[in-house]
């Protein structure tokens, strides 16, 4: 995933050599057709990843609403949040009086080195209203004691 403007930039001049390699590659005679075949699928599948991610980062600029399926995601809604926020790390950095380099530090690690208290501030200050529905599992045997009833039994008649 792109992550801010500059990585944008590098994507966008990497399609750029990689386009003009294809089309260098499309010249090229006297190559065995499997080979050749092979070398043309590479470069534009190489293409296409590097345009799918473009054109993510650029509806992540535009989002007004970011969906979080599984808290693993979390590290990626936060990063695209500053993204669509139109904040670099720098901006977000100062706005919790932190080096810039903690904030790449948080991303490169998908924040898993950021304190709950951390991540909370990083909402706070990303202006973030979060909502969530915890989905817990069944129940395996409804009709058995659990542990919180029977504390709550002993709890009642003592």
């Amino acid at each position: 995933m792109i992550q801010n403007r500059r990585q944008y930039g590098v994507t966008k001049a990497q399609v750029k050599r990689l386009e003009d390699a294809l089309a260098a590659a499309k010249q090229t005679e006297g190559m065995p057709p499997r080979v050749y075949d092979a070398m043309v699928a590479g470069i534009q599948s190489q293409i296409d990843e590097l345009d799918e991610q473009r054109r993510e980062y650029d509806g992540v600029c535009r989002a007004s609403r970011l969906r979080m399926d599984s808290v693993e995601h979390l590290a990626d809604v936060l990063i695209k949040a500053r993204i669509a926020r139109g904040l670099t790390q720098k901006e977000l950095a100062e706005k919790l009086g932190i080096q810039p380099q903690q904030i790449q530090k948080y991303e490169a690690s998908a924040y898993r080195s950021a304190s709950l208290k951390r991540v909370q501030e990083v909402m706070k200050a990303l202006d973030l209203d979060f909502e969530a529905e915890i989905a817990l599992e069944p129940d395996p045997a409804p009709d058995a004691g659990r542990p919180v009833d029977d504390e709550l039994e002993a709890l009642r008649g003592s």
